[in-house]
């Protein structure tokens, strides 16, 4: 009884850290600041964050053809808002809001031979997902990428394609 109780805190525990994604396979690109393109920010849509989008190069050039190849990595900076007295989101000009706090780091990679041991389940078509702090480390959330991004297959299951190409 007591292994069976252990053993069901095991999977609850990995289940809760890996939520947000696969980090075993959807590993954090060091680099992306200096090598990857800026190509988008933008307020989230739960209205109290605002994002970068980096994308790797093969993603750039491949979004050309309509179509992003294997080897395309997406890289999302999370930003908390500036809050003003009545903690409402601070926005510039521009209508972005101000950028306080790196929240996390949100990764796509996209494979067409991601193996077996990677789940179908915890992928949308060929792009796996991960989460991880503002120090590149994994980040412990409850965040369901896949079903967030499933319904997005037009649009190779990316909020920002139409932004992708510009």
């Amino acid at each position: 009884m007591r292994n069976s109780i252990v053993l069901l805190f095991l999977i609850s525990v990995s289940v809760f850290v890996y939520a947000g994604g696969t980090p075993d396979f959807v590993t954090f690109p060091e680099d992306y600041k200096s090598s990857y393109i800026l190509y988008h920010t933008q307020n989230r849509a739960n209205n109290k964050q605002v994002a970068d989008f980096y994308a790797n190069k093969q993603a750039v050039e491949s979004i050309k053809n309509g179509e992003l190849a294997d080897g395309s990595v997406v890289v999302m900076e999370v930003y908390k808002p500036e809050l003003d007295e009545a903690g409402k989101p601070v926005a510039g000009v521009d209508g972005l809001f101000k950028k306080s706090k790196l929240a996390a780091i949100a990764v796509m990679e996209k494979r067409s031979n991601w193996g077996d041991q990677f789940s179908a389940e915890d992928r949308t078509g060929n792009w796996g997902y991960a989460i991880y702090d503002a120090k590149g480390s994994i980040k412990e959330n409850n965040l369901d990428c896949v079903s967030c991004h499933k319904p997005l297959e037009k649009e190779e299951f990316l909020f920002t394609f139409e932004y992708l190409g510009k």
